[in-house]
């Protein structure tokens, strides 16, 4: 097993019951059924059907090592980060999956690193708890794709990047709650195949036009589903800062710095996947899944195998970049390539 997964999920096994200043109707609870399946329910709303994959680590480490995964870095399922709740209540839940996630990691740290969450609908209290997340031992923090209608790259979340920075912690950035659902023809569930990559891309390029990177130069933040639509407006985008003064001088070179952002390999296309090593290079393109839920990608290590690439590329993506993003010690990353 030597790939290194970032991107995948999981739900607790339960939740505590809901503060008394939380909307009921908001907040989650399981509902356990036959053949180790729940039912997350957000207030009395069906969300999603799970099974013990979502919390169970052994079974987990069966499915990895069937798909040849070393690591995988388990972050919250998306709809469980609750920025539509009142902070309050969102830190009580942030702290009781975040300390599900260490827990995970601290039964097997040889196979799972944890990324936890943070009540960023209140930017202060989001930013004191990073520390919290550091001292559980956590790599870093997922985030949504907007956090009520705002792009991460707004300056107003430049202390929540800056105490990022500061405490070493990597940043994942995932599809939630995207803001054009208004414009969908069919289906609400085609969100997550349509909506999801838009919000993505534009979450990545506000990231490049807010100057965040600029602004926080050794920040890691990696996009789930290979970034979205960047790759396929970023060409555009960069043609009119070369040729458009008043543009070149509101932020950086935006091809130079999508290059420092990386990018999981949740495409479903080899064709698209070869563009996004050229696009943004082979140094920045990381394994997912999106474990271990059913629109994931399954054999996402042996989709990168099938490319052919040349031994340090494949290297790159399989395990090399995740573990720059990651910060790994040289201790977990010697065994990757074993």
């Amino acid at each position: 097993m030597r790939a290194i997964d970032i991107h995948c999920h999981m739900v607790p096994e339960g939740f505590p019951a809901p503060p008394c200043t939380c909307v009921q109707d908001k907040w989650p609870r399981m509902d356990h059924r036959e053949k180790q399946q729940a039912m997350v329910m957000i207030g009395k709303r069906e969300f999603r059907l799970v099974d013990q994959r979502a919390w169970d680590v052994d079974r987990r480490l069966k499915d990895m090592e069937q798909e040849d995964v070393r690591l995988q870095v388990v972050s919250p399922m998306p709809e469980l980060l609750g920025y539509w709740i009142d902070a309050e209540s969102a830190l009580v839940l942030s702290k009781h999956v975040n300390e599900t996630i260490a827990n995970m990691v601290a039964k097997r740290p040889d196979h799972f690193r944890g990324l936890g969450m943070c009540p960023l609908q209140d930017i202060e209290m989001a930013t004191r708890e990073l520390q919290q997340i550091k001292d559980m031992g956590l790599s870093g923090v997922e985030i949504g794709s907007n956090v009520n209608g705002k792009s991460p790259g707004d300056p107003q979340f430049d202390q929540f990047f800056a105490e990022a920075e500061r405490l070493d912690l990597s940043i994942f950035v995932h599809a939630l709650h995207p803001t054009n659902t208004d414009r969908l023809v069919g289906q609400k569930r085609l969100a997550a195949m349509i909506c999801f990559p838009t919000d993505v891309g534009m979450a990545a390029a506000s990231m490049l036009t807010g100057r965040t990177l600029e602004k926080f130069p050794k920040l890691r933040i990696a996009f789930s589903h290979g970034g979205g639509t960047l790759a396929s407006f970023l060409p555009r985008l960069q043609a009119s800062w070369e040729k458009v003064a008043a543009v070149k001088g509101d932020f950086a070179d935006p091809w130079q710095a999508a290059r420092k952002m990386y990018f999981d390999n949740v495409v479903f296309d080899p064709h698209l996947l070869r563009y996004l090593i050229t696009t943004f290079g082979e140094t920045q393109i990381c394994v997912g899944s999106d474990y271990p839920f059913r629109g994931g990608q399954k054999n996402s290590a042996a989709f990168v195998e099938a490319l052919q690439l040349p031994v340090a590329a494949r290297d790159d993506i399989l395990y090399n970049n995740a573990a720059r993003f990651l910060n790994l010690e040289p201790a977990m990353l010697a065994h990757a390539g074993a």
